[in-house]
């Protein structure tokens, strides 16, 4: 996937995120996925989105995650299906929200 547009962020942990929601500009967003490796050493799970709404705009979408000390790495990996689609930066905002619910849920313990 070298020749793949990819979008990195890197989030201090714990962080505080934007508003709750499953939803990027009132469109859902649906996929499903599957976990394509677990690297124990490197701390991180890839994800590749195998059907959903999402296909419709990508040829290939893979989610990677990585931690080291209090930082978490998302890191999107995509073909886009034509120019003019945008980037997925509505589908990394859901990712962040995502992240949220499960650190307020966490954090709780």
């Amino acid at each position: 996937m070298k020749d793949h547009p990819a979008l990195a962020l890197q989030i201090p942990w714990p962080t505080r995120l934007g508003p709750d929601g499953a939803s990027a500009g009132g469109n859902e967003i649906l996929f499903k996925d599957v976990v394509e490796s677990v690297d124990l050493e490197k701390k991180s799970i890839t994800w590749k989105v195998i059907g959903g709404n999402m296909l419709e705009l990508y040829n290939s979408f893979t989610i990677i995650t990585s931690s080291e000390h209090q930082w978490t790495t998302i890191t999107l990996l995509y073909e886009k299906k034509t120019e003019d689609t945008p980037e997925p930066l509505t589908h990394l905002g859901v990712l962040l929200n995502g992240l949220k619910d499960i650190e307020s849920h966490l954090l709780k313990k």
